[in-house]
């Protein structure tokens, strides 16, 4: 069966029964049908253990986090351990573009699958709205007189849909240019705030552009951050789903990681904390990416720690990093193999600048070898890294005790978790260190506008802010067609940006976008609604 038909195939349980695992009762939510509900307020004292889910260097293939990550969940329940999923929502961007649906595979999904990959609550929409009013206000008030002397506006409008045609666009006044939703402003403070009130005071912080006199204009000079918090009140709140196993899941925000921070908000990691014992939550793409940016970007601003990081890697993805073509990539070839574990022991080795609470996980295909996964096994043992293997996609929670088991064996332990770099280095430092710490480059080169925005960034005292450096997902260099461990690399920061009301600094690596494109066969084509159900969200 396919994912859609088997979660459609599913029995959901009242979505007010759900919540009852988690002591959650019915006058705390906001119903949605009988499927999915926001979550009010709750003030709990928070006592779960945080668990993240990352991964190797991404493939076309997909390694599965979220597929692990559900799976995780299903199995801690399993174990009777009170758990919670906490993940990002799906942008329709890759729901129509390369990726199709993003809520698990197999038996392991959050359901209902239709709902969540497509306009789910409707919390992309009231983004892309707050968004858009702003970039409103702004032109209103340049056609209106202009009286706080607008000049340059660097703040652009979105769309949750992959169009590269709206990466440049012309105004009747200047020109602009689009931001995919998910990549935005707007939904990476959105995932960082903590109540209104700090989501109000991140959206008036917005830098939108400035004046004749270089002087900076925020968005609260326009007065319009209260109409934004109006757009986006009810959005704020976590969404609660569940599994195909009937286990509470609750699913908010969703920026990418090759480009935002990656990881899903504060609010629901927050309520996770305050309503189990243990909160799976993974972040995207790979360790270098969305890893790095959950700690050094949402732990710190957040003030989190994680006990157990959950490293996964796939037999596929490691012989595409030990220099496998797509052709050859289910023949047995233990020499590539072999070459591509470089690609998970440096990512191994990066988790532990974090903590030394660390289990990889080993994502089972039916079209692995035995002597594949022995190698794999052999490594890991003569490495000294605890390893599992999750077959949550045929088999559910069954299919991830063992990862399940080997997470409670170090959670209880000292994590001894810290952060890469200290607030107080200088903005290079900090881009430096992650560049050559976490991705292995040996120089950093700098463009003519880089350099100067950095300069201004210093003269400003901003450097005080987290950096979030924006590059390729499937090369830890900025050059997406240098797999496995690169080395003798150089990286090339392009652009920077002050994402002032999200409270990080954007460094854009390379040719990195924000509005992606489609591909040739784009997987809208297999989508369609057949005897009124829908199909293709694979």
């Amino acid at each position: 069966m396919k994912d859609i038909e088997i979660s459609q195939a599913c029995q959901m349980l009242d979505i007010r029964e759900v919540a009852k695992k988690i002591d959650i009762s019915d006058k705390d939510l906001i119903l949605y049908g009988t499927t999915k509900a926001k979550i009010k307020d709750i003030k709990r004292e928070p006592k779960a253990k945080l668990i993240l889910v990352t991964a190797i260097s991404p493939t076309i293939y997909g390694e599965g986090k979220t597929t692990v990550s559900i799976g995780l969940d299903d199995a801690l329940c399993k174990l009777n351990k009170k758990s919670v999923v906490v993940l990002r929502e799906p942008s329709m961007g890759p729901v129509f573009g390369m990726k199709g649906g993003a809520t698990g595979g197999g038996y392991s999904q959050v359901v209902p699958m239709e709902d969540i990959n497509l306009h789910f609550t409707g919390d992309f929409h009231a983004i892309t709205a707050a968004n858009n009013l702003l970039c409103a206000a702004i032109d209103n008030h340049i056609y209106q007189g202009n009286e706080l002397d607008i000049q340059e506006v660097i703040f652009n409008r979105t769309l949750d849909v992959n169009d590269r045609e709206l990466r440049h666009i012309g105004l009747s006044k200047r020109n602009d240019s689009f931001t995919i939703t998910a990549a935005s402003e707007i939904m990476a403070l959105f995932c960082l705030a903590e109540s209104l009130t700090d989501l109000k005071e991140r959206l008036g912080k917005i830098i939108i552009g400035y004046n004749s006199k270089k002087e900076i204009i925020y968005a609260k000079d326009l007065k319009v951050e209260g109409a934004m918090v109006a757009l986006l009140k009810e959005a704020f709140l976590p969404n609660l789903v569940q599994t195909l196993e009937q286990n509470p899941a609750i699913i908010h925000g969703g920026p990418f990681a090759n480009i935002a921070h990656g990881c899903n908000s504060v609010v629901a990691t927050k309520l996770g904390l305050q309503v189990a014992d243990y909160v799976v939550t993974e972040a995207g793409f790979g360790a270098d990416l969305g890893a790095e940016k959950f700690y050094d970007i949402k732990c710190r601003s957040a003030k989190l720690k994680v006990d157990c990081t959950v490293l996964v890697a796939t037999i596929k993805a490691l012989k595409y990093h030990g220099g496998v073509s797509k052709e050859n990539i289910y023949d047995e070839n233990k020499e590539a193999l072999q070459k591509g574990l470089a690609n998970l022991e440096k990512h191994y080795n990066n988790l532990k600048y974090y903590g030394k609470n660390i289990v990889v996980c080993l994502n089972k295909y039916d079209s692995d070898l035995a002597e594949e996964i022995e190698l794999v096994k052999d490594f890991c043992t003569e490495k000294g890294i605890i390893m599992a293997i999750s077959e949550a996609y045929l088999k559910g929670g069954t299919g991830a005790i063992d990862v399940a088991n080997k997470v409670l064996q170090v959670i209880d332990d000292d994590n001894d978790f810290k952060l890469l770099y200290n607030d107080d280095v200088t903005i290079k430092e900090k881009i430096e260190t992650v560049c050559r710490k976490i991705y292995g480059a040996s120089f950093v080169e700098y463009s003519d506008t880089a350099e100067e925005k950095l300069r201004l960034l210093e003269d400003g005292r901003l450097s005080h802010l987290p950096v979030c450096i924006a590059k390729t997902q499937y090369s830890l260099s900025d050059d997406a067609k240098m797999v496995g461990v690169p080395v003798n690399f150089k990286v090339f920061v392009r652009d920077i940006e002050i994402y002032n009301g999200a409270g990080f600094i954007t460094v854009l690596l390379g040719n990195i976008m924000r509005m992606p494109g489609l591909p040739k066969k784009p997987n809208y084509e297999k989508i369609d609604v057949v005897d009124d159900k829908i199909i293709g969200l694979d």
